[in-house]
């Protein structure tokens, strides 16, 4: 039986089967592991971000651990899928420069609007309009969608390795490749990337630790982590269940609401299309999602989603619900060893996050590009999900082309009633967040 013929098997694995196949056990650890250290850079980031909300860093940190440990393993109990559930980068940009940053509302606010938009994906999650809105998009959006989320991570692996940079006289430059760190992301690449191809066991992991270990070795390292301590933990009940829901009939949080609403319902369905090889899997996972990001909010922290970095887990044999209760598992460790995450640099991880990303952008293949139609929306949602930063803002533009090309081409007939739905929520989306 060869490697496809494998992970096919996976898929139909339950649980308990998987946990009693040993081969498929060492596969889904491996993946696991991966997963938790190309996403491990969220223990850190998300604190940082959250931080300029008023939210103490030091205390975030647990916050972002905890509902990363809880979501990984709902998702893995519950949904059996190799998902990893963390605070979403992106969600939590919204949540602190638009929310509270730019409309100028309280961090507690902010929690308290994110528990009501969570509360409405749970209401979405466990009825039927989560299938008829995921059977409303078209595949060729679909297809845009894991590209475009691949694409972006493309985006992010050569930034975080230092091989790009913002430019002064255009968007993106090549970043100084005399850096110690864009030289160690190079050589993790080109490393990785062969164990890739020779199809090693755990090539990805192997990558990220042979990496690490050069780079301690030669004394490479990333920006100071927040300065935190497991003793810290005392004082976690100071952003524990504190959402401020005195101002919630008001307009600005009723509109961050739908907002924040329509981010979390289809950036997680977006991601979820695109990371889960059996989509069977789909309605429970996202159902965990659901669940997660409301809990998240009660824990102190910006809603979790799909972290599309789990795409590194199911690349590297991940198949079921193990892969994310192992990486949830590393999740709940890590808070015993936070300041010993600052040794695994980012150079380590940005190979990972590139080949996944480019892995990911095989779903152009199914793109019928010899109809504009079809591929122009598709298109639209490759290019500005990594250009605008913002999964939501790429699925919006290319949900709205979408139907008015259709109409505009008198093919009206090819469309359904939740693609024209999902058309003027997302016009709605755009429009409201013009006005925050």
């Amino acid at each position: 039986m060869d490697n496809k013929q494998q992970l096919e098997k996976a898929n139909k694995l339950s649980l308990r089967e998987a946990f009693a196949d040993k081969q498929v056990l060492r596969r889904e650890i491996i993946a696991g592991i991966t997963g938790f250290f190309a996403i491990s850079y969220i223990i850190i980031v998300n604190p940082m971000i959250l931080k300029d909300a008023g939210i103490p860093a030091n205390l975030s940190v647990f916050a972002t651990i905890l509902s990363s440990f809880i979501g990984c393993w709902i998702m893995g109990f519950w949904a059996n899928a190799p998902v990893i559930l963390t605070p979403g980068m992106g969600v939590n940009a919204f949540f602190t420069y638009t929310i509270v940053v730019n409309m100028g509302l309280s961090w507690q606010e902010a929690v308290a609007i994110s528990m009501v938009s969570s509360i409405i994906y749970v209401l979405i999650a466990f009825t039927k309009v989560s299938e008829i809105l995921a059977k409303g998009i078209p595949e060729t959006l679909k297809a845009g969608i894991t590209a475009g989320i691949g694409l972006f991570l493309v985006e992010i692996g050569l930034e975080k390795a230092g091989l790009i940079k913002a430019g002064s006289n255009s968007i993106l430059a090549v970043g100084d490749l005399s850096k110690p760190v864009a030289l160690l992301a190079l050589f993790g690449l080109v490393l990785t990337l062969f164990l890739f191809v020779r199809k090693v066991t755990g090539g990805f992991f192997i990558g990220i630790a042979v990496t690490t270990i050069i780079g301690i070795v030669f004394n490479v390292k990333d920006q100071a982590t927040p300065s935190v301590s497991i003793a810290d933990f005392d004082k976690y009940s100071q952003i524990l269940a504190k959402g401020n829901f005195s101002h919630a009939l008001t307009v600005p949080f009723i509109l961050a609401v739908f907002s924040m609403t329509m981010i979390l319902v289809f950036e997680s369905m977006g991601l979820l299309e695109g990371i889960i090889p059996d989509h069977r899997k789909f309605k429970r996972a996202f159902e965990a999602s659901s669940i997660t990001a409301f809990i998240s909010g009660i824990l102190g922290t910006s809603p979790t989603v799909a972290a599309a970095e789990s795409a590194s887990a199911t690349e590297s044999g991940g198949r079921t619900g193990i892969t994310s209760i192992v990486a949830g598992t590393m999740f709940a460790i890590s808070m015993f060893f936070i300041p010993l995450l600052s040794y695994v640099p980012q150079a380590a991880i940005a190979p990972v996050i590139i080949i996944t990303g480019a892995l990911m952008m095989n779903q152009l293949s199914v793109i019928n590009m010899y109809d504009f139609t079809d591929w122009f929306p598709a298109f639209l949602i490759v290019v500005l999900i990594p250009f605008t930063t913002s999964i939501s803002t790429g699925l919006a533009f290319g949900f709205v082309a979408y139907p008015l090309l259709k109409i505009a081409a008198k093919r009206a007939n090819e469309l359904t009633g939740a693609t024209y739905l999902l058309g003027v929520l997302f016009l709605c989306d755009l429009v409201l967040s013009t006005l925050l």
